[in-house]
């Protein structure tokens, strides 16, 4: 066998990309697929889509690729969801936003800050006189390499959104897309 193949039993992360109709309820049942079956939400984001009166959840987990096919084929199975897709982090382009809240006594040490903030990508929010809110959108390991860095400073707050992600692929959803659109024709 050559290199190339991926053992099925290997846990990976993967994005669940969910298309639902806006209904009450609907983020439990979601919520108890993932419960059912013992597997830990990584990450968990909720946003209309493109569509109007369509809802995308963006679920992010540690798993096998048996595992999330058998997860993908039963959140199809309930009613008002409309269609999932799984993906490898190479198959889309995600961010997470993250803010920070730190005294505004560290920007009086000098630059130290301002060159921090800068070598991060990250920006100054909102200015209080007792804390500064700092703000950074990027993958988890960047949002988490700035809280290190300001945990060795000073943080009162630190909080990172569910990721957000669009596909690469095209067809896939596409397909999806106009078929929805067929149907209410």
């Amino acid at each position: 066998m050559g290199n190339n193949l991926v053992n099925i039993n290997m846990e990976q992360e993967y994005t669940i990309s969910i298309f639902t109709e806006d209904k009450v309820g609907l983020l439990s049942r979601v919520v108890t697929v993932f419960t059912r079956r013992h597997i830990n939400i990584d990450s968990l984001n909720t946003s209309e889509s493109s569509m109007p009166g369509i809802f995308r959840f963006i679920v992010v987990v540690t798993v096998t690729e048996e595992m999330v096919k058998k997860l993908v084929a039963q959140l199809e199975k309930q009613v008002d969801i409309l269609k999932a897709f799984y993906y490898l982090s190479s198959d889309i382009v995600y961010q997470e936003l993250a803010l920070y809240k730190v005294p505004t006594l560290v920007f009086a040490k000098g630059d130290r800050v301002e060159k921090l903030i800068r070598r991060h990508n990250a920006r100054v929010l909102h200015i209080e006189p007792e804390y500064i809110v700092i703000e950074k959108t990027g993958h988890k390991t960047e949002t988490n390499a700035l809280l290190k860095d300001l945990e060795q400073i000073g943080i009162y707050e630190f909080i990172r959104s569910g990721r957000v992600a669009v596909t690469k692929p095209m067809e896939q959803l596409n397909a999806y897309l106009k078929s929805l659109e067929a149907e209410e024709v």
